[in-house]
């Protein structure tokens, strides 16, 4: 069943890849790219490894772009977000440290919906791959824990572009909900020596959705120009858990994220990229 599942996620993932093949075909391109760096804090608890919370800081990058599709009439955007984030946390007693890290990467469809001139409501499909680790520097027999689990999101977006005075400003909202997908997980008490090494599997790939696994991602930025430059600011609320072999685990991440963004637009046959010095929602 686990390799059903697997199959799924797979054939999904294969198929955005392929509309985004097409995506490239079209003659004239509007492309919005950022770059962000972040910082917070995190709350990291895993029983496979402790029975304890363990807190701390968090650094957080993220890179994303945007860019419309000739689906539906041209009214689906296509959007990609790469985020890495590493932590290191203590439990209550600062008895014992836990590091960890993940990396995530997703790739949506939004159709966009303009409510008027000002406003874009945007809702979709996503995929979201995600894959890291959990390290306790008190544990000897099983010190680490991999994260490896895979998601179809329905993700929503709204754009809101104003002015203050004449200087112009876009606000904007994401966010992500898993729906359904695998996750890869030990069973309660069972070593990874005995899944690799003796061979001793067991139900190590599950289904996941609402009932076992409920999650959400989302974020608030603000663009603003300084300048030349567009400027984002955001703070990202990132709540990842599950409940599944009868092992309980959570990340819960609050980042403030800083970063700058450029529009392209780009035009194929041609060597020339504009970079537009207004802030221009996407």
């Amino acid at each position: 069943m686990g390799r059903l599942y697997i199959s799924v996620l797979l054939i999904l993932l294969v198929s955005c890849v392929g509309i985004s093949a097409q995506d490239t075909l079209s003659h004239e391109k509007y492309l919005v790219r950022s770059a962000m760096v972040g910082i917070g804090k995190t709350n990291v608890y895993d029983t496979y490894l402790s029975p304890l919370e363990y807190k701390g800081p968090e650094l957080r990058f993220m890179y994303e772009s945007m860019r419309m599709t000739r689906l539906m009439g041209g009214r689906v955007s296509a959007q990609r977000i790469v985020q890495v984030n590493c932590s290191s946390t203590d439990n209550i007693s600062k008895s014992s440290t836990s590091y960890s890290g993940m990396f995530n990467w997703t790739y949506a469809l939004h159709y966009q919906y303009n409510v008027n001139g000002n406003l874009k409501i945007l809702f979709g499909p996503m995929i979201d791959l995600n894959g890291g680790f959990i390290y306790n520097t008190r544990n000897s027999n099983n010190p680490a824990q991999a994260k490896v689990y895979g998601n179809i999101d329905a993700s929503a977006m709204a754009i809101y572009k104003f002015r203050i005075v004449r200087y112009p400003m876009v606000v904007r909202y994401q966010a992500n909900l898993p729906f359904m997908g695998v996750m890869f997980s030990p069973e309660y008490g069972q070593s990874y020596y005995e899944i690799f090494s003796l061979g001793h599997g067991g139900r190590n790939v599950l289904f996941t959705s609402f009932h076992n696994a409920p999650s959400l991602r989302q974020m608030l930025t603000l663009d603003f120009p300084v300048g030349k430059t567009i400027i984002r600011a955001g703070y990202l609320c990132d709540i990842q858990q599950a409940k599944v072999n009868n092992l309980k685990s959570h990340f819960y991440s609050h980042n403030f994220m800083i970063g700058f963004v450029r529009n392209f637009h780009m035009i194929r046959g041609k060597n020339r990229i504009s970079l537009p010095s207004k802030v221009t929602p996407f």
